[in-house]
């Protein structure tokens, strides 16, 4: 059989060209080509392509801080486990064909999506400072460490990367994260977010937290007893415990709402603890009021307590004698409260300078945003020529301090107290007042006697009691 030589030879020679071609891969971004030069995968001059033999097998590539833009070819190092394009200039990155990843790092680029979901074995993903706004983890179950800080992410979901070890999620937008899954979690950080609940409960190994500059009003550390660093500051927070961190070292707890602080845990002495920024805050529970840090901030505070009850979380309030007029009653000007109609802040309000006609009980509200004080009195419009009060409470408290006989139309001529027995213990003037004292000591409480002469000679008596 006879064979055209000229048309078999023309055949070998297009197959070894096709065969030749096949083993280049594309590199069309020169930055990423010279870096491949630069670690001696591909050999001079620049000409858009790099030999497939010599990166299929790489295992590991650091491409960092290179001025690439275009990370195309990638796809052909199959064997890569390892890849650092970090500090670049991406927009985009697809290495879905990578399948054998385990540790990715692609931080500060300008990625607006990332696909990773074919990368099953991946253990270690970087990818902050980028432009992500979605991001889904939820194939990489043998994730370790989750790094994808600031970019533009609203929701997370880390239920199924159970293994993660670090987690650092801070400078987005998240309204959430459900970390109870994440039992393994030592580093959390996820501060700068839009965060009004954070549960770590479940996170008994959690040594380090930072969630500063959220909305969390309420963080429960108790089962945390690793915790070593926390940065709970600029939040919304009311009251914290840490009497169950014993190994708390570092403490960031300022700029908050802080109403109560307990840090008396038994480590006190090896502990850094700023709290500064809590107007509210008067008092700190630690381990040893008389040897608690100098250093502690803010610098000066020195009301550190042994005990809760030692505190006076409280909010001033003014209180008013109650009033007994024949005619109208004037509201003064107050300096702590309010008045109103009824109590806790209800009713209608009352403003100094209003004119009480009526009987009535007036209340002084006043709050603060740890707690709520209230005083009470009464106004008794009367047309009685004389009041006469059932009771006197001479505590020094500013309120009832002494017992009065209130003559409107000076129709009284001497008033005469007595004790039970008949003793004779005090003449007073018309409008004048009693203390309780005899001889210049207190008496006990108990009921005394009056008489009461009037200008007409007529006599009243009667009893009032002395409470203490």
């Amino acid at each position: 059989m006879w064979v055209n030589k000229t048309y078999i030879f023309g055949f070998v020679l297009i197959l070894f060209s096709f065969v030749g071609f096949s083993q280049n891969t594309t590199i069309p971004d020169p930055n990423f080509e010279q870096a491949l030069i630069d670690l001696g995968y591909d050999s001079v001059p620049i000409d858009g392509f790099v030999p497939t033999t010599n990166i299929s097998g790489i295992t590991n590539l650091d491409v960092s801080v290179k001025n690439i833009s275009d990370l195309t070819g990638i796809e052909a190092f199959t064997a890569l486990t390892v890849l650092d394009c970090s500090n670049n200039r991406l927009s985009n990155l697809n290495i879905s064909q990578n399948t054998n990843l385990t540790q990715l790092f692609c931080n500060s680029n300008q990625l607006a999506s990332l696909n990773v979901s074919n990368l099953i074995n991946l253990n270690i993903f970087w990818c902050a400072n980028n432009r992500l706004k979605n991001l889904n983890v939820s194939q990489n179950t043998k994730l370790i460490s989750l790094v994808c800080d600031t970019n533009q992410l609203t929701v997370l979901d880390v239920s199924k990367n159970i293994h993660l070890n670090i987690f650092v999620c801070e400078n987005n937008q998240l309204t959430t994260i459900d970390i109870t899954k994440n039992t393994k979690l030592s580093r959390l950080q996820c501060g700068n977010n839009l965060l009004s609940n954070l549960n770590v409960s479940q996170n008994i190994s959690l040594d380090f937290l930072s969630c500063e500059q959220n909305q969390l009003t309420s963080l429960d550390t108790k089962t945390n007893t690793t915790l070593g660093t926390l940065n709970c500051s600029f939040n919304d927070l009311f009251e914290l415990d840490f009497s169950k961190n014993a190994n708390l070292t570092t403490l960031n707890c300022s700029n908050n709402e802080l109403c109560q602080l307990n840090v008396k845990n038994g480590n006190n002495s090896n502990a850094s603890v700023n709290f500064s920024g809590n107007s509210n805050l008067n008092c700190v529970v630690v381990d040893n009021p008389s040897t608690t840090s100098t250093n502690w901030m803010p610098l000066g505070f020195s009301n550190y307590v042994s005990s809760q009850n030692q505190c006076s979380n409280f909010v001033k309030v003014d209180t008013l004698n109650n009033v007994v007029t024949n005619t109208s009653y004037t509201l003064p000007v107050l300096n702590n409260g309010n008045y109103f109609t009824q109590s806790g802040g209800n009713g209608s309000p009352l403003f100094a300078s209003d004119i009480i006609t009526t009987s009535q009980t007036i209340y002084i509200y006043n709050e603060s945003i740890c707690t709520t004080n209230e005083s009470l009195f009464s106004v008794l419009i009367t047309t009685e020529d004389y009041y006469i009060p059932k009771y006197f409470t001479p505590n020094n408290d500013g309120a009832h301090d002494v017992w009065k006989v209130q003559d409107f139309n000076n129709t009284i001529k001497t008033i005469t107290i007595f004790d039970r027995y008949g003793k004779l213990l005090k003449h007073l003037a018309t409008n004048a007042t009693w203390d309780g004292n005899f001889n210049g000591q207190p008496l006990t409480p108990n009921d005394y006697w009056y008489v009461i002469t009037l200008n007409t000679g007529e006599t009243i008596k009667g009893h009032f009691t002395l409470k203490r």
